[in-house]
């Protein structure tokens, strides 16, 4: 993709990358240590110049509830205060994935072998008695974790992430330092065959001490930025938007081929996948027979490089002025994307430099590869 606006470097002092799969191989010289301090060095985003944003005219149903973070929609005030959950789930044939269909946010990226796995997170997390399947984890999908400050739910992971599941800032529940956090159920095999619930993530919580409650400033300051619910983003303030009937995530992910059809009877985004070998079909969550359905959706570009010999990744999380999409209501438009701390969150900007507004509901985001195309209405980006 085409960088619209104009773009400034930072010279970095290392490589600041996030890794893919583990093996026993020894660990190669990239060493993804992102740096805070690219907090200060990144641009200052000016936006006194924005476009006006209608005034919030949805009072609340009831009294005592906010805004949710993850998706603006109306939520209790003590739900707010609580952490969400993220849960890395395996995308390949012998996938057995329940509970994706209730995840208000979902990240795809690409592991060893061209094969996508998903990091879903939940803000509300009770009453769910069966998630998963998980698998191991990847560092790129901790520091997107990091970002909404979630219990990172994993069964282990490579030896590339030890130094930053080590790190007394990071509170992930490992299923296999805690067995209690998962259970195993029937499954397609019996690789993918642990789950997690309720009940086992309030007793790994439990078991770890971990707080429940957000860290100190976390809710001073907003992830995404929201349209108003009354007055949706149909992107019409972009002369250069697109239509985007279907996004066709095919070129980047050749091996999952997942596509996006928007849907304008309900006004989503359904997901559609036909893994290698197999038809096109809908994704669906096992839990309820429910397709995959977002109001919008984020494509991020990322600078990667190979680990080693096994063909792991690495994915430079910590950037500026990385080119990506946006799109919602059948439109897109291209975005610039900057990450500059570990916490911090991930900002979008349009090609003005403002920051892109969101539509209240579900997101995807889908990290694609520096280089890797899509296909929006048959034509390629």
């Amino acid at each position: 993709m085409k960088n619209l606006r104009s773009f400034f470097c930072i010279c970095l002092t290392a490589v600041l990358l996030v890794s893919g799969c583990g093996s026993e191989e020894p660990e190669v010289s990239v060493t993804p240590v992102p740096s805070a301090d690219l907090a200060e060095q990144a641009e200052e985003h000016d936006d006194t110049d924005a476009f006006e944003v209608e005034p919030e005219t949805d009072p609340p149903p009831k009294e005592g509830m906010v805004r949710s973070l993850l998706t603006n929609e109306w939520i209790d005030a003590e739900l707010a205060q609580r952490r969400p959950i993220a849960v890395t789930v395996p995308n390949s044939k012998t996938a057995s994935q329940f509970g994706l269909s209730q995840a208000d946010i979902i990240y795809e990226c690409s592991v060893e072998g061209s094969i996508t796995r998903l990091m879903a997170i939940w803000e509300d997390w009770d009453n769910l008695e069966k998630i998963g399947n998980i698998r191991s984890t990847r560092d790129y999908f901790l520091y997107w974790a990091f970002e909404w400050d979630a219990f990172y739910i994993h069964f282990g992971g490579p030896f590339y992430v030890d130094s930053l599941l080590a790190r007394e800032d990071t509170q992930t529940i490992n299923c296999i330092r805690y067995s209690g956090a998962s259970y195993y159920a029937n499954a397609k095999n019996t690789t993918d065959n642990a789950f997690t619930g309720t009940a086992n993530i309030k007793d790994a919580i439990d078991h770890f001490d971990y707080p429940l409650t957000h860290r100190e400033g976390y809710l001073d300051d907003s992830h995404f930025q929201f349209a108003p619910a009354s007055a949706p983003n149909h992107l019409r303030q972009y002369p250069d938007a697109i239509s985007a009937k279907k996004v066709d995530l095919s070129p980047a992910y050749p091996v999952t081929n997942c596509y996006f059809v928007y849907n304008a009877d309900i006004g989503l985004y359904e997901r559609f996948q036909h893994l290698s070998g197999e038809t096109d079909g809908p994704h669906i969550d096992l839990a309820n027979n429910e397709q995959l359905v977002f109001k919008n959706l984020l494509v991020q570009s990322t600078y990667f490089e190979i680990r080693d010999n096994n063909g792991f990744l690495a994915y430079q999380c910590h950037d500026t002025a990385r080119d990506g999409w946006f799109f919602t209501n059948g439109k897109g438009i291209h975005v610039t994307w900057e990450k500059t701390s570990d916490y911090g969150a991930t900002r979008y900007y349009d090609d003005m430099g403002r920051e892109i507004e969101l539509n209240t509901g579900k997101t995807m985001i889908c990290i694609i590869q520096d280089g890797d195309s899509i296909m929006v209405d048959n034509v390629k980006f």
